[in-house]
């Protein structure tokens, strides 16, 4: 692991790996599962890897990258009843860089991550349970898509550790979508330093360090909310309404991505 990137080779990469590529621009990465024979089980929201079936979509979809017209014979197409699907690591790519996201990172280095989606506290289980989880969700599917409480990265975090958040009402496992929230709080909090200072560089400092404490309260291996639920238990909740995620309040607003 690279303290700058978790950037990886194909020949390195093993059954169990939690693997994501960055999209157009890094305005988000797509994470998955790899299970071996050049296959990855992800998330996604009825098929498309990104959305929130709100207005933001038209924001979103600029990042999405292109899909041949062709369907891939290795590929299983997305079901109906949920968004859980088996692609081959080339559509999965994308075309982008292939990257691990790294579990048991030190506190230091988890703070020295400039943006949340990349590693976590938490530790991995055996990569065999981890297999086991993906394909089982594979069939029995993850629940309802939603962007900051049950994204492609809760996915493939829940696989590697098994770990739920109790409270649906809160944030999901997710990094990526506690950085899209943390950093607009680092400036919200830094901004009443204004009021006794004029330097920046002190009020920018401020801001980082209430964005890095932000991400490091609510990393899945720091939380006290969640819980260890097998991956039976979990479809049983799914299935008998035990454990909701409901879509964005905003749902009915037009969206480009459905």
């Amino acid at each position: 692991m690279g303290l700058l990137s978790n950037r990886i080779d194909r020949s390195s990469l093993k059954p169990g790996d939690h693997i994501y590529s960055w999209r157009t621009a890094y305005i988000y990465a797509h994470h998955g599962i790899y299970v071996g024979d050049n296959k990855v089980v992800h998330f996604t929201r009825r098929g498309q890897e990104v959305g929130t079936g709100t207005v933001l979509d038209h924001i979103l979809v600029s990042s999405i990258p292109n899909r041949s017209p062709i369907p891939c014979t290795i590929c299983t197409p997305p079901s109906d009843g949920h968004g859980v699907v088996s692609s081959c690591l080339d559509c999965f790519l994308a075309g982008g860089i292939l990257y691990r996201f790294e579990y048991a990172v030190t506190p230091a280095i988890f703070l020295a991550k400039a943006r949340g989606g990349t590693c976590t506290l938490a530790v991995s289980d055996a990569d065999d349970i981890v297999v086991h989880r993906a394909n089982y969700l594979l069939t029995n599917g993850f629940g309802l898509y939603n962007v900051f409480k049950n994204n492609c990265e809760d996915f493939a975090i829940y696989c590697k550790t098994g770990l739920l958040v109790v409270d649906q009402s809160t944030m999901g496992q997710s990094g990526q979508a506690v950085s899209i929230i943390g950093g607009p709080l680092a400036a919200v909090m830094s901004t009443p330093l204004r009021l006794v200072t004029t330097n920046v560089y002190g009020m920018v400092a401020t801001a980082v360090g209430v964005y890095c404490a932000s991400r490091y309260a609510v990393d899945i291996g720091m939380r006290r909310d969640v819980m260890k639920v097998s991956v039976e238990d979990l479809t049983t909740r799914l299935t008998t309404g035990l454990l909701q995620v409901v879509e964005p309040s905003l749902a009915a607003l037009p969206a480009t991505v459905s």
